[in-house]
């Protein structure tokens, strides 16, 4: 088996892929999600991790490689001991040289983070032509590809739970909400207030966005990933499809070109 892990500011996504004839088949066996605990050690994570394994009915001894995109450099080393004592395996972690040939047309792809690489390469190998990732995380990444799989670049904003956590933090009376689709835009309580405000003027922000982003490129597919993809989804028609997995699967085809280009 496989394991893929996307370490996220706010979550761990632990992608399980089955095996066939030393080939990795699509799609997660299983996915897990744990908090993202900057200052948790090595041996609490893996004792989270091999609980899954356990109460799921999965053999963790039969993991043959392990994959990571990590954009929390605090925790790279940790899960590398985390692999080491627990797996008996080296990791393999998504960057800018570790990115199974993808060519970018940046000045500094050293910044491009390890999921955005992984969205771009999973998207291009899915739809084949020009694309617009748009991954709705702690922060939302707008991420475009060319036609021929050249990664553009892009746009970052803050993600929905930060416009709505700063709101509380920087106002004496106004809570925190759960970002959710209010039934009316007008709202006549503080709740509603809030989250009509945050809920229309985040989807008006990335409508806004991916309009001007058509205006300086070829776009002819966008593609939504994230906690949020759905919710954030049901107003902006623009998307075309929500693919959950999409850095787990770009993670497991960047290993696999790595895998293979190895080998010859």
């Amino acid at each position: 088996m496989f394991l893929a892990l996307d370490i996220g500011n706010t979550n761990i996504t632990v992608g399980l892929f089955n095996m066939k004839k030393n080939k990795i088949l699509r799609g997660p066996l299983k996915i897990w999600r744990m908090s993202t605990v900057k200052r948790q050690t090595l041996d609490e994570y893996a004792s989270i991790l091999m609980n899954m394994f356990f109460y799921s009915g999965y053999d963790s001894n039969e993991i043959r490689s392990i994959a990571i995109a990590s954009v929390v450099p605090s925790l790279n080393t940790v899960f590398e001991g985390l692999a080491k004592k627990y797996f008996k395996k080296k990791i393999f972690f998504i960057n800018y040289k570790n990115s199974g040939g993808l060519v970018f047309a940046s000045a500094n792809p050293k910044e491009s983070g390890a999921d955005r690489i992984a969205n771009v390469v999973a998207a291009h190998c899915i739809c084949s032509d020009s694309c617009l990732i748009i991954d709705f995380g702690t922060a939302t990444t707008f991420d475009c590809v060319a036609p021929d799989g050249k990664y553009m670049g892009g746009a970052i904003t803050p993600g929905p739970g930060i416009f709505a956590q700063s709101l509380s933090l920087n106002t004496a009376k106004l809570p925190e909400i759960e970002m959710k689709k209010p039934l009316k835009l007008i709202g006549t309580t503080t709740v509603e207030c809030i989250q009509s405000g945050l809920y229309f003027g985040y989807t008006g922000l990335v409508k806004e966005l991916i309009a001007r982003i058509k205006k300086e490129i070829r776009v002819k597919h966008i593609i939504a990933t994230g906690g949020l993809a759905g919710l954030m989804s049901e107003e902006i028609n623009e998307i075309e499809v929500i693919l959950p997995d999409l850095t787990l699967e770009g993670i497991r085809i960047i290993w696999e070109k790595t895998d293979e280009k190895l080998k010859n």
